[in-house]
């Protein structure tokens, strides 16, 4: 097996070239459009499954340094939080906390759901905690941190394995389905998102109104320099929170610091020209996270997946139909049935079954095309990258136990 190791610089432009492969396959494929299947999730999948079949046949296993996409997924999340004004906070209050209560309901459930399928298909019993949220609400990053546990506490030796290949075809899953969820729900109920809106993320495609263009290099840099600010500062107190034993992801530190700053400073200095709503931010909000998520589906080692055996297949299968009936016939009906609530359906596929990143992806396909949708860009991502993970480790640490 010959490996190839694709230096930073490089895989940051393979992602681009990745994004535009997305872009011209969505084009000459119209009901990937329609049913609002980021182009980014098109062209990842596509190079993924090209390094698949390097290792399958080629016997070369391709690598991607992936130091860039770390620090895009902080960029995009500070920007989620430049945009988060207080007033919508309160606004949002309530939706919050049922959204939140709705996700750990589907957490429950989502392990009740991976217990009684390992013991139906008489798998090691500790591999319920990654054929269920370990590895679909929690992720990548949540299944490679319990790892080490599981394998000595149920002494499996294969739990990394079953855990990220889990975590990989939930990633998949997850940027295929949420698109066609809300086009089902707007088109069945007849949406409508506002016809005038402020742009969060996600650039739209066309405007009613001509072009209204006010980008350039002096916004573009004045939006950098505060989310470089923002950053800085995060990092600061992600360095305090760990002297306390208080350990958040540094992404969510970031947005929790950019969510003061933009309800203080430009209350302390009104003159000061801020980002907040701008197009400035929401380009670079959308260009930090359709690389990111080129190179996060790129980057998958489908591999993985073989000889897991049918039974993960149907695992996540069940996974997958569970979370789909629990979006159509209660999350959106629980948030209003109105065309935000379609749209944080979208993003609830993130939630369940792959990441947050994932579920932001989803709700911009979406809102590109049918309106802005503010307030849930707000809660969800403090739901999906902040409480449930809370949560979420609390129910781990039990069924390990």
């Amino acid at each position: 097996m010959t490996t190839l190791e694709t230096p930073g610089f490089l895989t940051f432009t393979i992602a681009i070239v990745v994004f535009f492969a997305g872009v011209a396959i969505n084009r000459a494929i119209p009901p990937l459009k329609a049913w609002n299947i980021p182009e980014a999730v098109t062209g990842g999948l596509l190079m993924a499954l090209a390094t698949f079949l390097a290792y399958r046949f080629l016997d070369v296993e391709i690598r991607f340094a992936l130091e860039a996409r770390d620090m895009l997924l902080l960029y995009f999340f500070t920007g989620i939080g430049l945009n988060a004004k207080l007033d919508d906070l309160i606004t949002g209050g309530r939706p919050l906390l049922v959204l939140l209560i709705l996700t750990v309901v589907f957490l429950v459930l989502q392990n009740l759901i991976a217990a009684g399928s390992v013991a139906a298909l008489g798998l090691p019993e500790g591999l319920t905690v990654f054929l269920g949220s370990a590895s679909l609400i929690g992720g990548h990053g949540t299944t490679i941190a319990w790892a080490p546990l599981i394998t000595e506490r149920f002494n499996i030796a294969n739990a990394m394995e079953v855990g990220i290949a889990t975590a990989t075809l939930g990633l998949v899953v997850a940027s295929l389905v949420g698109g066609p969820i809300a086009r089902h729900l707007i088109s069945r109920h007849d949406l409508h998102g506002p016809k005038t809106g402020v742009d969060v993320i996600g650039l739209p495609e066309k405007s009613e109104h001509g072009v209204r263009d006010d980008v350039s290099h002096v916004s573009l840099l004045r939006t950098v320099l505060v989310l470089n600010v923002a950053i800085l500062i995060g990092f600061f107190v992600d360095e305090l929170l760990d002297e306390v034993a208080l350990k958040l992801p540094l992404f969510v530190v970031c947005l929790l610091v950019a969510i003061v700053m933009t309800n203080t400073v430009p209350r302390l200095l009104p003159n000061l020209v801020w980002p907040t709503r701008t197009r400035a931010l929401a380009l670079v909000s959308d260009c930090s996270l359709n690389v990111f998520l080129s190179m996060s589906l790129m980057s998958m080692q489908l591999w993985t997946l073989g000889g897991l055996g049918p039974a993960l297949m149907l695992v996540l299968g069940l996974q997958t139909l569970a979370a789909v009936l629990y979006i159509v016939f209660i999350v959106f009906p629980a948030m209003g049935r109105n065309y935000e609530a379609a749209v944080l359906a979208a993003g609830f596929t993130g939630i369940s079954l792959g990441a947050t990143p994932t579920a932001i992806a989803n709700m911009t396909a979406v809102t590109k095309t049918h309106g802005a949708a503010p307030r849930a860009f707000i809660i969800l991502p403090l739901v999906s990258a902040f409480f449930i993970d809370i949560v979420n480790a609390a129910v781990i640490g039990y069924l390990a136990s």
